[in-house]
C-alpha cells in the first residue's frame, strides 16, 4: 500500500468480519489510479487523495422535506442508516440492513465487481451496512423507493453499499439522490449491485448534487437475465469531481438495457461518466445518450464501451454523446467505444461537441428574450430530452427545481 493510499485510509477501522477483513487485505496490494492508468486518463484525483478523512455518525435531525420525492424513502447520513429520518412500507419492497457478518447470504454480493479497482475495494473493506432491497416475483410497485445519501460536515468519508435483487417479471423503480447539508471537502464512493431476473423490469433514477468541495464516486454493477429491461438515468448539476461508473453484464437473451445521463457545470467540476455494456448474448438492444453543458473552467469526462462478444448476434446497440461548451474553459474528453466480434449487428456511436448557435440566441433576443435568458433556453432545450425520458414527473419536477436553484434556470 502506497503512503498516499494508507493516509487517505488511517482513520478508518476495519471490522473482524471475514468479509471485510479479506477486502482490506486486497486493498493493501492496490494504489490509487493516475493518468498513466487509460481508464483514469483524463480524472486527476490528486485533491481528493491529498485529503484527510474520518467517519461521523451525525446523530442531528435534518430537514430533508425538499429534496423527497416519493412516499417511501430511507436516509443515509455518512454512510449510517437513519431509520429514524426514514419511512417506507414493508408490503412494496422486502428492506434488509446487512452488515459484513451476513455477506454470505446474498448469491450475487460482490460477485462482479473488479476486485482490482481501489474505490470498490475501499468499499467493500469499509461500509458500515449494506442496504439490501428485494422485489418479489410479479410484484408491480407503482411507487418507487427513494434513498436520500446526505454528507454532512468537513472532511467526512462515507462508504455506502446497495444491494438490489429484482426478482421474476417485477417492476420497480429506486431514486438515489446524493445531496449535501453543511458539508465541505467530504467524499463518499458509493457501490450499487443490482440482479436483474428473467422478464423484470427495472429503473434507477439517480441525482447527484454535492457541495462544489465534495467528491463522489459511484459504482454500478448490473447483471441482467433473458427478457428483463433496465434502465438507468444519472443527472449530475454539481460537485468537485464526480466518478460514475456504470458496468452492465447482458446475460439473457431479449434484453433491453438504456443509459441516460444529463450533466449540467458552472465552476471547476470535473464529471466523469464511464459506461460498460457487455452483450454476451443475441437478441439485445441497449441504448445510451449522454449530454454535458459544461461552463466555468470545468472538465466533462465521457468513456462509453460497447462489448458484443463473439456468439452474440442480432445485437442492436447505439451510443450519443453530444457536448456544449459555454466557456472557452471548459473542455470535454469524449472516447465512445465499439468492440464488435460478431457479425450480425447494428451498432452506432458518435460523439459531437460544439457552443451555442449565435443565430439561434439572436433570433431568442429579437424576440424580446435577454441573452442570458436566451442562452439558458437553448441549454435547457439541449438536455431536456434526456430529462424527459425519466418517467418519473416528480423525479423530473425536482430536477428542473435543482437547476433553477444550482444553476439559474427557470422552467
Amino acid at each position: 500500500m502506497s503512503d498516499k493510499l494508507n493516509n487517505f485510509i488511517k482513520n478508518l477501522d476495519v471490522s473482524a468480519a471475514k468479509f471485510q477483513q479479506m477486502a482490506a487485505e486486497r486493498l493493501g496490494n492496490l494504489d490509487f489510479p493516475t493518468t498513466k492508468d487509460e481508464y483514469w486518463k483524463y480524472t486527476r484525483l490528486g485533491k481528493l487523495t491529498k485529503l484527510e478523512l474520518s467517519k461521523s455518525a451525525d446523530p442531528d435531525r435534518l430537514n430533508l422535506t425538499k429534496h423527497i420525492i416519493s412516499n417511501d424513502y430511507l436516509v443515509v447520513v455518512n454512510g449510517f442508516i437513519r431509520e429514524d429520518l426514514s419511512q417506507y412500507s414493508k408490503l412494496d419492497f422486502e428492506i434488509d440492513f446487512l452488515g459484513s457478518d451476513r455477506m454470505s447470504e446474498e448469491a450475487y454480493f460482490d460477485k462482479g465487481l473488479n476486485k482490482k479497482d481501489v474505490f470498490s475495494s475501499m468499499n467493500s473493506a469499509f461500509f458500515e451496512k449494506v442496504i439490501s432491497i428485494k422485489i418479489g416475483a410479479s410484484k408491480i410497485n407503482e411507487g418507487p423507493l427513494q434513498i436520500i445519501y446526505v454528507s454532512k460536515g468537513d472532511h467526512i468519508i462515507s462508504n455506502t453499499r446497495l444491494y438490489i435483487e429484482s426478482g421474476k417479471s417485477s417492476q420497480s423503480e429506486i431514486i438515489q439522490t446524493f445531496i449535501e447539508k453543511e458539508s465541505t471537502n467530504s467524499f463518499t464512493n458509493h457501490v450499487t449491485e443490482v440482479y436483474v431476473s428473467e422478464n423484470a423490469h427495472l429503473r434507477i433514477n439517480k441525482a447527484q448534487l454535492e457541495d462544489d468541495t465534495n467528491s463522489l464516486i459511484t459504482t454500478e454493477q448490473i447483471h441482467q437475465e433473458k427478457n428483463s429491461v433496465f434502465k438507468i438515468n444519472t443527472v449530475t448539476l454539481s460537485g468537485a469531481l464526480v466518478r460514475n461508473n456504470i458496468n452492465i453484464a447482458v446475460a439473457g437473451q431479449n434484453c433491453e438495457t438504456h443509459m441516460n445521463g444529463a450533466i449540467v457545470t458552472k465552476n471547476n467540476e470535473t464529471i466523469d461518466n464511464h459506461t460498460f455494456v457487455d452483450h454476451r448474448v443475441s437478441n439485445c438492444v441497449s441504448h445510451e445518450n449522454y449530454k454535458y453543458v459544461l461552463g466555468g473552467k470545468s472538465t466533462g469526462v465521457f468513456n462509453g464501451r460497447v462489448v458484443v462478444q463473439k456468439d452474440a448476434q442480432v445485437i442492436n446497440a447505439y451510443q450519443k454523446n453530444d457536448n456544449i461548451l459555454l466557456s472557452d474553459f471548459a473542455k470535454i474528453n469524449s472516447k465512445p467505444e465499439l468492440e464488435i466480434y460478431a457479425d450480425d449487428v447494428k451498432c452506432s456511436h458518435g460523439s459531437t461537441t460544439g457552443q451555442l448557435d449565435e443565430d439561434a440566441i439572436f433570433y431568442l433576443q429579437t424576440r424580446g428574450i435577454a441573452e442570458d435568458n436566451a442562452k439558458k433556453l437553448l441549454v435547457r432545450a439541449f438536455v431536456g430530452e434526456v430529462i424527459e425520458s425519466f418517467e418519473n414527473e416528480h423525479f423530473e419536477k425536482y430536477i428542473n427545481t435543482q437547476l433553477e436553484l444550482i444553476h439559474g434556470w427557470k422552467n
